[in-house]
């Protein structure tokens, strides 16, 4: 187009960089924005719009705000465009943010919008922000479509409310692969292994083909339920009746299944005789079992998978905490000492712990050993408070 002398309009532009954020190519992206710039095209608010994809999808969320900010004139669209990114590249609170200013401005939210921001519900857990949007699909009288329940569904079983989520199943007509995997991995990763695997039976029976969620889901529920034999024929048909290859993230539920059952050295030649190569997630979910099964390791497996991740991984602190509470724990001290000492040296720090709890639609973060948290002293005493009334029930329930 260029070579014909052909001059691009606001129109060319967008595809353009649609088609670089679909590959991921950054420094074409680039040379294409300087190309706008040079055209006098960056005041257009479809072209810009697509520009912020653009760089949400490359992870540049800088350029991707500068972009949004410095717009003079706003859609929707560019509302969704940059809380997208946000959520995308796991900025949720700064998507949550931007959701606000959109709503403060007299901005009217569309499916787009909601489907967006609970996928950052989801992600974070904040079931009341959650709860509070599907008022507003209900308040707006927004039709529950397929994307939009699935999105309800996902966000309800992240976050734990399993009931809620599958209230609103049952009520969508249209399903698609998509909402009954969101409702079997649900329901699967919050213990209802029965009734996860019921689910999928049902969907079996229905037209929706199962993808690589769904048995993610699947194989999740055999873990909680210990149906070994059962996670092995799901296995085996993802590929051979169903012509889906397994990922990585299959292979480590199957490890996950063994380690559960206690399986160790079956789950260490499953990995040594995997297709693909094991990366340190899929190792670490073996040390860990390996350790809460160290009854059943005759084999020694937990030594051998521990040097295994140490090679891949040698300077994560977690691994070598692991490791240190584990000698500590069968009261091997000096080598406990020595892992210590080993991170001492090589400057590598353990990770504070965190955990966070909602409170009135807020989320408050919390990090061991930081006491500089605003009423700090009233948390300490409440929290012995109930560390004091657990121990006098139980000690109730003992005597009685």
């Amino acid at each position: 187009m260029r070579r014909s002398d052909t001059k691009p309009d606001h129109m060319t532009y967008p595809f353009l960089f649609k088609a670089c954020a679909t590959l991921s190519s950054y420094q074409q992206g680039r040379q294409i924005h300087a190309d706008v710039m040079k055209h006098g095209l960056d005041c257009d608010v479809y072209m810009l719009n697509s520009l912020i994809h653009f760089y949400g999808s490359c992870g540049k969320m800088t350029f991707a705000c500068q972009v949004f900010d410095e717009m003079v004139e706003r859609t929707v669209v560019s509302w969704n465009s940059i809380i997208s990114a946000c959520v995308e590249n796991s900025r949720f609170c700064d998507g949550i943010e931007y959701f606000t200013r959109m709503r403060g401005l007299g901005y009217e939210c569309d499916e787009t919008t909601m489907v967006i921001m609970l996928s950052a519900c989801a992600e974070i857990g904040n079931l009341s922000l959650g709860k509070w949007i599907h008022t507003q699909v209900i308040g707006k009288g927004l039709v529950v479509n397929c994307q939009l329940g699935t999105a309800l569904v996902d966000m309800y079983a992240k976050c734990g409310a399993v009931d809620l989520a599958r209230s609103v199943f049952n009520r969508i007509f249209e399903r698609n692969v998509w909402t009954w995997s969101a409702m079997v991995l649900g329901l699967a990763q919050h213990g209802f292994a029965t009734e996860a695997l019921d689910m999928f039976s049902t969907m079996k029976k229905s037209v929706v083909k199962p993808n690589y969620v769904t048995f993610l889901g699947v194989l999740c529920a055999c873990s909680h339920a210990g149906l070994v034999e059962a996670a092995y024929q799901f296995f085996n048909d993802m590929e051979n009746v169903h012509g889906i290859r397994p990922m990585l993230v299959h292979f480590g539920a199957m490890v996950d299944v063994l380690g559960r059952a206690a399986r160790l050295k079956e789950a260490y030649n499953f990995i040594l005789d995997m297709p693909l190569k094991p990366d340190p997630t899929i190792w670490r979910t073996l040390l860990s079992a390996c350790y809460i099964n160290d009854s059943n390791d005759h084999d020694g497996i937990g030594e051998k998978v521990k040097w295994k991740l140490l090679a891949l991984e040698p300077k994560r602190s977690g691994n070598l905490v692991m490791i240190a509470n584990k000698y500590a724990e069968v009261g091997m001290w000096d080598k406990a000492t020595y892992v210590r000492n080993r991170m001492r040296k090589r400057g590598i720090k353990k990770m504070a712990g965190e955990s966070c709890i909602e409170v009135g639609g807020s989320m408050y973060k919390f990090f061991s050993g930081d006491d500089l948290q605003v009423d700090c002293e009233q948390i300490f005493l409440v929290l012995n408070r109930l560390n004091f009334h657990m121990k006098m029930v139980t000690l109730n329930c003992l005597v009685s």
